[in-house]
Formats: C-alpha cells, structure tokens, sequence
C-alpha cells in the first residue's frame, strides 16, 4: 500500500453478497489475472490489465463504487505516467464495468435504441473490445456461475452489435432476427408443438392471453430456469422461444416437464395450487444473510421505440416470474420478450411489454397500476 495508498481499504474487505467468492482484494487481483490471459484480444494490453486490476477499487469507499473508482483511476493513472487519452480510457473502463453484462442481460439486443445506448456510453471500438474484455475477466474472477455460456454468448453479441453500429453499420445485420423463417414455416401449419432441445423450449399453440404466464408456471413446478424468452403472434397463433438455466427436473425428466407445459397450455394444470405446495415443502433457503433484494419496479419508456421496458426486482422465491406474468393479464399487458437473471438471492427481471393498443405504456396512471400490480405479486405467495 505504499506504493498505491488507495488499495488499503480494500485489504481483506468482504463483499456482502452470494455471488462473489473472494474479497474484494483477492477479486481484482484474479481479475487481473484473468485479464492477462486475455491480453491477446486487444491492442492494449497494458490497459486491460490495469482496468481490471482497478475496476471495483472504490468498493472501499463511500458511495457509488464506480463513481469513486472513476476519481481514483484517474489519480492513479496520472501518477503512474499515462497521457490524456490513456487516462480516460482507464476512467471509462471503470466507470462502465457493468455496462456490457447489465445491458445484455436485461436489455433485448435487437432493438436499436439499445445498441446506439451502447455505443454512445463507450464511443469508441477500442474501448469496446477493452469493456469486452474486461466484462469476461471480471466474470470468472467472481464465481464459476457468473460466466456462463449463455452470458458470454449475450455479452459477444451486444459486443458484435455495438462494433456494428460504430463502424456505420446497422447492428440487426449481425444476426437474423426473432421470429427466423424456420419458426414462421412451423407457425403457418397452424399445429400445437412443444419441443426441448438443447435448453431451448419451443411452443407453437393458439393465442389467448396467459400463454407465457402459463408456461413459466409450469416450468416453476419443476424448478426449470427461464433465462430469456422471445414471444411472437402471427394471426391467432402464438409463437414462444424460451431459453433455459439448469434444474433438477428438466436433467432427469425433460418429458414430464414438457407433459406439464401442454397441460398448462390447456388450462388443465392447477399452477397455483401445486405452486403453493412446493413453496411449503420447499421453503426458499437465502444463500447469504445479506439484506434481500428490495422489491422495485422500474418503468423505462426511452430505451425502445416498440415497447415499454418494466425492470422487476425482488428476492428470489418459488414462482416469481409467474406471479409477475399473472399480474400482466390482470392489467392487459402484452409481452414481446423477456429476460430474466439471478444474482446469488435476488432476481432482476425485464420485460418488453405493450398495452392492448399494441403501443408503448404511456399512460402515467395505468403505469402506477402496473407498478402496484407487480410489488403486490412479488410480495404474494401464490
């Protein structure tokens, strides 16, 4: 600490939260090294290193920890001899961190509004690939869970994305777009399907409303992990593509979950009911005994020009996402697509979602009814 006084109030100091396993100390130094290893991906190694060596260095401190990172790295930078330019791209390495992993996990990646968001925080390609970088490195520096396949694949494709848009391109050429012509040829034979392949569930039944409620609720029952869903209606058929986490049932009996989602297509399966079964059998056990998450709603009308994105935040408990959805029909809320994510004990959820008009939510006193709504079913057991 002599020769970088800063770090001393991170010495040994731990991080109150289920997802990271080391104190924050011991996290940037394996971030670090992790960041070495991925050296070879930038043109600016030096910096990546540094970056990650200083990305959470104001967790010691009051405050926002990137705010006041942002003051430190600037000092440290200077001091340790770094023109302008290098400096501030050590200040928008650490004051952007979480940019990239909160963005492509809670944001849809095929809207524009949200790549030019991207792109006009970061600015730049070179910082880009630094943020890319750095993203994995902090990841597998925090636990084994925190880097999934299925983050690095949403991280890479808002990285591709953003490249796209700040060399001129437009970033839906990257990839084709949800619904592809594979799904459009299944939904014009117009016949029931429910098919699990590969942790990708895909449901073609006819459209009425509480088709997606009724599928998470079915997955619910078996402990099946939503991680995303595109949701898509072509005339009076429903197209639903859901990626899945890991779950006991769906590794040892994919077929009686898929049994179960055609049950609750039909609205023959009591999800309530059996829901409130398992809760009591399995009460919920907190993998720490830090604060839970506070239940939060929050309304953004600027990121997409399509649709309203409701953030849900709340601790994790058996059903969530059900009872959320459920709270959707109550209100006539359309969902366009989903993303769900978990962090140790508490679940961010996002969801693009239209009124009945088919239109954005604008209306400042249906959007309070919806925030009523949804804390009310966070709070709900059934």
């Amino acid at each position: 600490t002599r020769l970088l006084p800063e770090w001393a109030p991170n010495r040994s100091r731990p991080q109150r939260n289920a997802y990271h396993r080391f104190t924050v100390d011991r996290h940037l130094l394996e971030a670090a090294a992790e960041a070495a290893r991925l050296a070879d991906r930038v043109e600016r190694p030096d910096l990546l290193v540094l970056g990650a060596l200083f990305h959470d260095i104001g967790k010691g401190y009051p405050g926002d920890h990137r705010i006041v990172g942002v003051e430190l790295v600037h000092r440290l930078a200077v001091r340790m001899g770094y023109d302008h330019a290098d400096v501030e791209t050590l200040e928008a390495m650490v004051r952007h961190h979480l940019l990239l992993p909160d963005v492509a996990s809670r944001r849809d990646l095929e809207d524009e509004g949200t790549i030019r968001f991207v792109a006009d925080e970061i600015g730049s390609v070179g910082t880009l690939e630094l943020l890319a970088a750095l993203t994995e490195a902090d990841s597998i520096a925090t636990s084994p869970s925190a880097w999934s396949p299925w983050k690095a694949e949403l991280v890479r494709e808002l990285a591709e994305r953003t490249t796209r848009y700040l060399t001129g391109g437009w970033p839906g050429d990257v990839a084709p777009a949800f619904p592809q012509p594979e799904h459009l040829a299944l939904l014009e034979a117009a016949e029931e399907l429910v098919r699990l392949v590969d942790h990708r569930l895909l449901v073609i039944t006819p459209d009425r409303p509480g088709t997606f409620s009724c599928i998470s609720g079915a997955l619910a029952l078996h402990g099946v992990e939503i991680l995303g869903a595109n949701l898509h209606t072509e005339g009076s058929w429903a197209l639903q593509e859901l990626r899945l986490g890991g779950g006991i049932g769906l590794e040892e009996h994919p077929d009686r979950v898929t049994d179960d989602v055609r049950l609750a297509l039909r609205r023959r399966l009591a999800i309530t009911a059996r829901l409130l079964r398992r809760a009591s059998t399995y009460r919920y056990q907190r993998i720490t005994t830090a604060q839970p998450a506070e239940p939060q709603v929050t309304v953004d009308n600027e990121t997409s020009s399509t649709a309203t994105v409701l953030e849900v935040r709340g601790p994790d408990s058996i059903g969530f996402l059900f009872r959320i959805t459920r709270a959707f029909i109550e209100l006539d809320l359309n969902i366009v697509r989903a993303k769900v994510q978990t962090l140790g004990d508490d679940v961010i959820d996002s969801f693009y979602v239209r009124g009945p008009d088919g239109k954005k939510v604008l209306d400042a006193e249906y959007l309070a009814e919806i925030e009523m709504a949804v804390l009310a079913a966070i709070g709900s057991d059934a």
